[in-house]
């Protein structure tokens, strides 16, 4: 009897396993669903959060004591919950229509068209139609750094932006591997689910920065040497009882209750943090292996990121907006590693070779310095 020879595993079958091996890729989009409600159902929480630290400040210009302000300021957080929850509202609804236009302006990325970018726009079409996907819109960012994203909640508003230093250092291959890298993204709807993480961000920083301009105004008010305030709800700061208990409170309390609203605003930064982490970071391997399953081309994958290693850090970018991108792990050290929102490059390229196949050409060295060639290339479109 015959032994049946077993069939060898191409590179998409390597691709699948790192897809569909311990978490499976519809498994994926729907847990990146679960955790996009999950970010909207705990918005209330996170916002209660912010009102109370608001409350306590405001109770403090009141004149009350820490004990009553602290007790006081549960029963005062809601009364500012309409104005709140109404702000809150516009601002998704902005981000929502727009987002795309501002995390295009926040990255200075702009439109082109097929005229502009011929090899930019055939290598993502021909991606396209082989995956049976809609056209994404493809935009530039002019910087020598090498990085990509992807960006958009609906359909109609899905979009690619590359970098020109990316498109200048890559081979056809490569430039396509990292298209195929974002356009998984956008086939698991992990942009989804990071442009609504940069939205809660967004609300959560900008908290953060009214509060930490209230310690501008600790100065004695003229004429009576008491600590100045805001005057909350009309009318000038008191030491009366506003809130139907005596207030009993002075500079100290006011010191006292402006370090626990920091301290709350703190934490709900920190939340912040652990939103950014319930975005896993094994989006990044899926979105490798999807790279893969679509090019066929694992080496083309590998090669790429190892340019990109060292190379990817765009400038003047907001911190909110950097998970979003191909690669941000340009800080290293245990503290970087642990609160990074990408794998190494390192830990990507071995999980390629190990799992697609790929063959690892080492650390990429320039022909000519850090950016070599491309300045002149910049500096001549430039002009």
């Amino acid at each position: 009897m015959r032994r049946l020879k077993r069939p060898r595993r191409s590179s998409s079958d390597a691709a699948s396993r790192i897809m569909f091996g311990t978490v499976g890729l519809r498994t994926h989009i729907w847990n990146n669903a679960l955790k996009s409600l999950a970010l909207l159902a705990g918005f209330p929480l996170l916002l209660f959060l912010i009102l109370y630290a608001f409350s306590i400040v405001m109770l403090a210009f009141e004149g009350q004591d820490v004990a009553s302000a602290l007790e006081l300021g549960v029963y005062r957080a809601p009364s500012l919950l309409p104005v709140a929850v109404a702000a809150a509202a516009i601002w998704f609804t902005i981000a929502y229509f727009s987002n795309v236009w501002i995390i295009s302006a926040a990255t200075g990325a702009r439109s082109v068209a097929r005229q502009d970018e011929p090899r930019l726009y055939n290598l993502l079409e021909n991606l396209c139609i082989s995956r049976g996907m809609p056209m994404p819109r493809l935009r530039i960012m002019e910087t020598e750094a090498l990085n990509a994203y992807a960006a958009g909640l609906t359909r109609s508003q899905h979009m690619i932006a590359v970098t020109r230093g990316l498109m200048d250092t890559l081979s056809d291959e490569e430039l396509e591997a990292v298209l195929a890298h974002e356009l998984t993204h956008i086939r698991n709807s992990d942009v989804r689910l990071l442009v609504i993480a940069t939205a809660f961000a967004g609300i959560i920083s900008l908290a953060g920065d009214l509060l930490s301009r209230s310690w501008r105004i600790f100065e004695p008010s003229p004429g009576d040497g008491r600590w100045g305030g805001p005057t909350w709800g009309g009318g000038t700061h008191s030491s009366g009882n506003s809130s139907g208990k005596k207030g009993s409170g002075g500079a100290g309390a006011i010191i006292i209750l402006l370090l626990i609203a920091v301290a709350l605003i703190f934490l709900a930064r920190l939340l912040a943090i652990v939103i950014r982490f319930t975005i896993s970071r094994s989006r990044e391997f899926m979105a490798d292996g999807g790279a893969v399953e679509l090019t066929k081309n694992p080496d083309a994958m590998i090669s790429a990121l190892r340019k990109i290693e060292g190379r990817s850090h765009v400038v003047d970018v907001p911190a909110d907006v950097r998970p979003m991108f191909f690669d941000d792990h340009a800080k290293t050290g245990f503290m970087a590693s642990l609160f990074a929102t990408h794998p190494s490059i390192e830990d990507r390229v071995q999980a390629l070779v190990q799992t697609a196949g790929g063959r690892d050409p080492g650390p990429y060295i320039p022909p000519a310095g850090p950016w070599g060639s491309l300045k002149p290339q910049l500096a001549a479109r430039r002009q």
